[in-house]
C-alpha cells in the first residue's frame, strides 16, 4: 500500500506540475493577446521598398526581414501581417499603435532607446570601406582628407566625418559604386550587408571591400516595439532565440545575402 501511495502521489505532482505549466503558457499567451493590436496576429511594419530586406516580386511581400518576421510570428503562436509604410512614418507608426513592431533594418541608437525597446539583434551591421582594388587605402584612418562618398544624414556619413574625409553626397548604393568605378569618389562607407546583397546580383569587379570594424563597432540590427508591449517582446525574443538557435535566422542570412551576417 505504501509503494502505491507514493506513485499516486508522485502522478499526482506530474499533473499539478504540468497543469502549472500549461496554465502558465496560457497565461502568457492571453497576455500577448491582450497586447496585439488584432489577437491571434503579429502586425508587423516595414517599408516593403527596400531589398533584400523587405521588398516585392512578382507582386509579392518577400524578403529577409518578411520570412524572419513569419517564422517568429509562428514560433509565438501566431500569424503575421505586414504593413508597408514609408521610412518617414513607420516608426511614429509603431508609437501610435498601428503595429506591434517595426522590422525594417532598425539600428540600436539611444535616441530610439528613451522611447522605444529593442529586441535580440538578429543581425551585427559591420562598417566597411569599398575602394578601387588597385587603391593604397586599407583603412579608415587614411580617408582624410580624400573624398568618400555616403548618405546625407547617415551613419555612414558620421564615420567619415569622424575621420576626417570629404564626404561627396549620394544615397543609392550602386550609384555610390558608380562614383567610385568612375574615379569620382577615392572609396564610399557602407554596410557589410549592402555589399554581400549588391555582389550577389550585380558584377563588383574593379572594386574591394574592407571590413572596417576593428575601427568601427558593428551596428545591432533589432525589432523595435512600444515600451508598455513587454509582452509581446518577451515572447518575440523567446522565438527568434529559437530560430537563432536551430539556424533558422543564418539560413535566411545566406538565401537573401549570400552570407552569414548574423555575427
Amino acid at each position: 500500500m505504501k509503494i502505491w501511495k507514493k506513485v499516486l502521489l508522485t502522478l499526482a505532482a506530474v499533473t499539478l506540475g504540468s497543469a502549472a505549466g500549461v496554465s502558465s503558457i496560457h497565461a502568457s499567451s492571453s497576455q500577448v493577446n491582450s497586447e496585439l493590436k488584432q489577437k491571434g496576429e503579429l502586425t508587423i511594419g516595414l517599408e516593403g521598398t527596400y531589398s533584400p530586406f523587405s521588398y516585392r516580386k512578382d507582386g509579392k511581400l518577400t524578403g529577409f526581414e518578411v520570412d524572419l518576421g513569419k517564422a517568429v510570428a509562428k514560433e509565438m503562436g501566431l500569424k503575421a501581417k505586414f504593413v508597408p509604410s514609408k521610412w518617414d512614418s513607420l516608426v511614429a507608426g509603431l508609437g501610435s499603435g498601428k503595429y506591434d513592431v517595426v522590422m525594417n533594418d532598425i539600428t540600436q541608437t539611444p535616441e530610439r532607446a528613451k522611447k522605444y525597446n529593442f529586441s535580440t539583434p538578429y543581425i551585427q551591421s559591420r562598417y566597411v570601406l569599398i575602394v578601387p582594388k588597385d587603391s593604397s587605402i586599407k583603412n579608415l584612418k587614411q580617408i582624410k582628407g580624400k573624398k568618400i562618398v555616403a548618405g546625407t544624414g547617415t551613419n555612414n556619413a558620421d564615420v567619415v566625418k569622424k575621420y576626417q574625409g570629404n564626404i561627396v553626397p549620394s544615397g543609392e548604393f550602386s550609384n555610390s559604386l558608380a562614383m567610385v568605378k568612375q574615379g569620382r569618389a577615392e572609396g564610399t562607407v557602407n554596410s557589410r550587408e549592402a555589399w554581400y546583397a549588391y555582389s550577389k546580383k550585380n558584377s563588383t569587379k574593379g572594386l574591394k571591400m574592407i571590413d572596417v570594424s576593428n575601427e568601427v563597432k558593428p551596428a545591432k540590427i533589432s525589432a523595435l516595439f512600444n515600451k508598455k508591449d513587454t509582452a509581446i517582446e518577451s515572447s518575440y525574443n523567446k522565438a527568434l532565440k529559437e530560430l537563432q538557435q536551430d539556424g533558422t535566422v543564418k539560413k535566411l542570412s545566406e538565401k537573401y545575402f549570400g552570407a552569414d551576417i548574423t555575427e
